[in-house]
C-alpha cells in the first residue's frame, strides 16, 4: 500500500501576513507556523516550526522592494528545499521588480529575470502571481508559472457599477492590450493616453487619443505607483468633457506622495487588490480583496485540476 501523501500546508511571508491569513481561510487550512530570528545587525532568519516533509508548501509573500522582502522568500524557499518539501509553490500576488524585464537603455540589468532564477535557484518549483507588469515575463521562467489576471476581480464589480457611456482607457501605450480587453468584456470604447517621460515616474507631455466627452471613463492599469501618471491622465480627461473618472489597478504600490495626489486629483474612485497592504487609508481607494481567487487557484493545484475557468480575459 502506497503512503499517505501529507496534507498541503500554508505559510507567509510577513509583508503578506493579512492576505495570506485570508486566503488561508478560504483555502481551508490553517496558516503553518513560521519564526523569525533577527541578528542586531538586520539578518533575519526564517524558520518552519512544524515538517514540511513530503508536503506540498505554498509561500504566500509580495516581493516589493525594498528588497528584505524578495529575500525573505527567497530564504523560505531554501528552508521548504532543504526540509525535503515535495512541492514548492511561490505565491506572489506582486512579482516585484517587473518593470525591469528588458535593457531600455546600455549597462542596466534584467532584473526580472535575476528575480525569476533565484526564486527558481531557491527551490520554487511552480510560480503562482497575478497581473505580470508584462506578459513575457512568464518565459524567464522555466518552472510552470500561473499567471493570474486581475479582471476575475474588477470586471464583476464594474458591471455592477451600471455606468452609462462607460469608456476603458489606457494610461499610457503600453497598456492598450489591456484596455481593449477590458472595453470588449464591457462592450465599451477605448481611448488612450500618450505620454513621454523626462525619466522615471516623471512625465514631460501627455496627450490624449480618443474622444472622452460625457463619457463614463475607466482607467486601467496593472500598477499604481507614484499615481502620477493615474492623476495626470484623469485630469486631462476631466478637461476633455469626461463625466467621471475612476481607475482600476491590480498593484496599489502608492510610493511617495502618491496618496497627497490621489486626494487632489478629480479621480472619483481608485480601485485596487491586496496585493500589496496599503500605506495608509484614502477616502478615494477601494480596495477588492484577491484572497479567494489565489485560494481557488492553489486548490486547483494541489487537485491537479484545471484553471482555465479563471481567466476571463
Amino acid at each position: 500500500m502506497s503512503p499517505s501523501v501529507p496534507a498541503p500546508k500554508i505559510f507567509a511571508c510577513k509583508q503578506s501576513q493579512i492576505l495570506a491569513q485570508q486566503i488561508a481561510n478560504a483555502f481551508g487550512a490553517p496558516l503553518g507556523n513560521v519564526i523569525t530570528s533577527t541578528y542586531s545587525d538586520g539578518e533575519f532568519q526564517p524558520s518552519f516550526e512544524e515538517s514540511v516533509r513530503g508536503s506540498r508548501v505554498f509561500i504566500i509573500g509580495s516581493t516589493f522592494p525594498n528588497s528584505d522582502h524578495l529575500m525573505e522568500m527567497l530564504l523560505m524557499l531554501d528552508a521548504a528545499k532543504r526540509a525535503s518539501a515535495r512541492h514548492i509553490t511561490a505565491v506572489l500576488p506582486y512579482f516585484g521588480w517587473a518593470r525591469q524585464d528588458r535593457k531600455d537603455k546600455p549597462r542596466v540589468p534584467i532584473a526580472a529575470k535575476l528575480v525569476a532564477k533565484m526564486l527558481e535557484t531557491a527551490g520554487a518549483t511552480r510560480i503562482i502571481t497575478m497581473d505580470l507588469h508584462a506578459d513575457q515575463i512568464q518565459g524567464f521562467f522555466e518552472k510552470p508559472v500561473d499567471h493570474l489576471f486581475a479582471s476575475t476581480i474588477f470586471l464583476p464589480y464594474l458591471k455592477n457599477l451600471n455606468l452609462d457611456n462607460l469608456t476603458i482607457a489606457s494610461p499610457d501605450m503600453g497598456g492598450s492590450k489591456r484596455a481593449y480587453a477590458y472595453s470588449k468584456a464591457l462592450e465599451s470604447d477605448v481611448v488612450i493616453c500618450y505620454k513621454q517621460r523626462a525619466k522615471a515616474n516623471v512625465i514631460s507631455h501627455m496627450e490624449l487619443i480618443g474622444d472622452v466627452q460625457g463619457k463614463n471613463v475607466v482607467l486601467a492599469d496593472d500598477m499604481v505607483d507614484t499615481a502620477g501618471t493615474l492623476t495626470k491622465a484623469a485630469d486631462l480627461m476631466m478637461e476633455r468633457g469626461a463625466a467621471s473618472v475612476r481607475a482600476i489597478c491590480t498593484h496599489p504600490i502608492l510610493s511617495g506622495n502618491a496618496y497627497e495626489r490621489l486626494e487632489n486629483s478629480q479621480l472619483e474612485e481608485l480601485i485596487v487588490t491586496d496585493s500589496i497592504p496599503l500605506k495608509q487609508e484614502s477616502s478615494k481607494i477601494k480596495v477588492l480583496s484577491c484572497a479567494q481567487l489565489f485560494a481557488d487557484v492553489m486548490l486547483s493545484v494541489q487537485h491537479n485540476e484545471s484553471i482555465a475557468s479563471k481567466f476571463l480575459m
